[in-house]
């Protein structure tokens, strides 16, 4: 092979690289992201080991829709405001860098109070039926035992919440969600940091939306499996998770 033809097929080799480098980035950007789901924090909807798609273009582009984060612009480009129980993924105000899940409950300007163990959305109880579809669920590397309810928001949307039975979160302040933020919660309510602690999380600022959990592509459990159980890791699949719509 010659000079010339070598060129050639590396220049050729190097253009095909780099293509899809771009390719996989845009989409990753601006259409689909995979995201794998590390703590408990939204059981019974999401277990550690998910791994799920996030739809980036959801609700519109900015500067976190990026690899890295590229302090580009403050602003939001096409966007579209979440609804009340969207499923959440966002840059966690704290540091503007960690990947967090949670679902969407309070808009901007609304009032959330917990009292007596039950949410208030502007001083309206949600609606919450008990059901015996979940009786534990994991707390990190613990359980506990819960109630769960169907709860259902006021644009009714509805999801499955669980409370812990040997004690859970009765009373909390007022939160009034600022302008342009929302108030976020874990479904695993008592295992969950989220916006009821402002010193960690709190509000979360509309450019810190990444997108919406749209489907489980994949699922095991990674407590069954790991390197030091790697004979175990057939048994750790969910096959039942795989490909599942989110709700």
């Amino acid at each position: 092979m010659n000079q010339k033809k070598l060129f050639h097929k590396i220049y050729e080799n190097v253009k095909t690289i780099l293509g899809a480098l771009v390719i996989a980035v845009f989409i990753r950007t601006l259409i689909f992201q995979p995201f794998y789901i590390p703590s408990s924090s939204m059981e019974p909807t999401l277990l550690i080991g998910d791994r799920i798609f996030v739809s980036k273009y959801t609700y519109g582009i900015s500067k976190h829709s990026f690899p890295f984060s590229p302090n580009f612009s403050k602003k939001r480009f096409f966007y579209k405001q979440p609804s009340q129980g969207d499923l959440v993924v966002f840059k966690t105000p704290a540091d503007n860098r960690t990947d967090y899940i949670k679902r969407l409950v309070g808009l901007p300007g609304d009032e959330i109070q917990f009292i007596d163990g039950s949410i208030y959305i502007n001083k309206q109880k949600i609606n919450r039926e008990k059901i015996n579809k979940v009786n534990k669920v994991r707390c990190g590397k613990f359980s506990f035992e819960v109630d769960t309810y169907l709860e259902t928001l006021p644009n009714g949307a509805k999801n499955i919440a669980v409370y812990n039975k040997a004690g859970t979160l009765m009373n909390t302040k007022k939160f009034i969600v600022p302008k342009d933020n929302f108030f976020l919660l874990g479904d695993n309510r008592d295992c969950s940091k989220d916006s009821r602690y402002l010193d960690s999380v709190g509000y979360v600022n509309f450019i810190n939306l990444v997108g919406k959990a749209q489907i489980i592509f994949f699922s095991n459990d990674t407590l069954k499996s790991s390197i030091l159980k790697f004979w175990n890791i057939k048994n750790s699949f969910r096959f039942d998770r795989f490909l599942r719509i989110i709700k």
